[in-house]
């Protein structure tokens, strides 16, 4: 049944319609638990804890990462506000790019829609190269069997396509279980570096302000916005919830506060264990395998072993989570017209977008065939493929939601100002306008220095080509817009409205049969 309706042209509010069949997604797969466990599971605790916070403390010296993360986590809030409440007026899998679509008009969303494809592709695609290396190694460790990387790599891909393309719900437990696993392990890290602390004990002074102080400040937010990647994915599966205009929001917020206090207390706790004065020296000399350094003393080797089966299981997740998204970003638009139509038809059996689900298994193979082309192994680095395709690949994703986050904060103020509104929220456009200026800022320093994000040498043509990924996205996009807009002025109309728009037409066509 068709929710409600509007005259033709006005901008008044369409209730989503929650059908059955091949234009929406299967409404009533995900509760508030089902939900907040498949976007916490993106964040991957254990690949965070040991990659991104032993990188920052290392690459950027910064010893105040745990402040990093409070100051992140009010930042995600402050856009949250604004994008929670977008969400309880469109549902829509599409989620950045129909927000901006119904804010800003159809070219800035058809631009926005191909930044998000290609973004979280380069998120889910480059996670393919760290779990490749670490399943390599454990087999090595324990079985004593050689493989090269992208075997194992290549056995995942065929796995997370084919879970992929099954009921949401089932997916949401295979993350969920791999998440409470992580989080349970990182818990019982922090308890042994809290119980034997380093040579200055419980010391706070990675909360200081003046430890944020210097010219890798910039620099240092771009590192550790990665770790908050995921919660601003809930919006995404609004057509698959049971109460989107509750759920999304509550787990959105559930899932910001989570991070934020989960990620500084574990920051905090690794400065503990090696002290403050020492963070810096200790991650650059570990690097990734910091926290497995200081856990093995405390916890032993056993402990350890799990840690790191753990750590490709919960990278595992973190790729299956992203590789949904992607697959319902591709079933958006191709409903839209924005990819060919087929891809915007749901699976009749499991109700998931079930050819987007394919097409990211596509892209995924092609990306990795790539790198596995370029591996030179015995003879080079053998760690260097895997290690640019999670690299370069992640921070080219990070850069492109950086940028869909800062431009759906504009899109929020402008589609609740056009709607009359802006008086009754207020309070909501003023958090959107701080998260625009804060996420810009952001996103200019992830530009600026994105050499130093990939480590690259100064100067090197990565620090343009890479970045230079999402700008080429963003062109796609305008000139798929464009002639759509030319071409088919329906289809361009419909940028953004999701199923509501196939309502819309059926309706009218009653009425014209008439």
């Amino acid at each position: 049944m068709l929710t409600g309706s509007r005259p033709s042209g006005s901008s008044q509010e369409i209730s989503t319609y929650r059908g059955q069949d091949q234009a929406s997604l299967r409404a009533g797969r995900l509760g508030t638990t089902g939900l907040l466990l498949s976007v916490l599971a993106a964040t991957a605790p254990l690949m965070t804890v040991a990659g991104v916070m032993a990188t920052t403390y290392a690459v950027m010296g910064v010893v105040g990462l745990p402040l990093l993360f409070v100051i992140l986590g009010v930042l995600m809030a402050l856009f949250g506000i604004g994008y929670a409440e977008m969400s309880r007026h469109v549902h829509n899998a599409g989620a950045f790019y129909a927000y901006i679509a119904r804010g800003l008009g159809g070219l800035a969303g058809s631009c926005a829609s191909y930044v998000a494809l290609v973004a979280y592709s380069a998120l889910q695609v480059g996670v393919y190269g760290i779990f490749g290396f670490e399943v390599a190694g454990l087999l090595e460790k324990f079985f004593e069997v050689s493989v090269a990387w992208w075997i194992p790599s290549l056995a995942a891909l065929v796995v997370t396509g084919v879970l992929g393309a099954r009921k949401i719900d089932l997916n949401a437990k295979v993350v969920g279980v791999v998440l409470i696993c992580e989080v349970l392990l990182v818990l019982v890290i922090d308890v042994a570096y809290a119980a034997d602390p380093g040579p200055q004990g419980l010391s706070l002074h990675a909360f200081d302000p003046d430890t944020l102080t210097g010219a890798g400040l910039g620099t240092a937010l771009c590192f550790t916005v990665a770790a908050f990647l995921g919660f601003e994915q809930a919006p995404v599966y609004a057509e698959e919830t049971d109460r989107p205009q509750t759920v999304v929001r509550r787990v959105m917020f559930l899932a910001v506060g989570i991070i934020a206090v989960f990620y500084a207390v574990t920051a905090w706790l690794i400065s503990v264990a090696t002290g403050p004065d020492g963070v810096v020296a200790a991650a650059r000399q570990e690097s990734s395998g910091l926290i497995f350094t200081l856990a093995e003393p405390r916890l032993g080797t056993v402990f350890t072993d799990v840690l790191h089966v753990f750590f490709v299981t919960g990278a595992f997740g973190c790729m299956l989570a992203f590789h949904n998204v992607v697959a319902r970003y591709a079933f958006a638009m191709g409903r839209e017209g924005l990819l060919p139509r087929a891809v915007g038809r749901a699976s009749a059996g499991t109700g998931a977008p079930a050819l987007g689900s394919l097409l990211q298994t596509l892209v995924s193979l092609v990306v990795v065939a790539a790198f596995v082309a370029v591996d030179d192994k015995p003879h080079g680095d053998p760690s260097a493929p895997v290690l640019h395709l999670f690299t370069w690949m992640g921070n080219v994703g990070a850069l492109g939601v950086i940028l869909l986050m800062t431009v759906t904060s504009i899109a929020v103020i402008v589609f609740f100002t056009r709607r009359g509104s802006a008086g009754a929220q207020a309070g909501r456009l003023v958090c959107s306008a701080l998260a625009a200026v804060g996420l810009g800022f952001v996103f200019g320093y992830a530009v600026k220095d994105f050499d130093v994000l990939v480590g690259a040498a100064s100067g090197s043509a990565l620090g343009w080509v890479l970045p230079g990924i999402i700008g080429a996205a963003a062109v796609v996009g305008l000139t798929v817009g464009l002639v759509l807009r030319a071409r088919a002025p329906h289809t361009f109309a419909r940028i953004g409205q999701g199923n509501e728009a196939f309502r819309l037409d059926q309706a009218a066509g009653r009425q014209q049969g008439r």
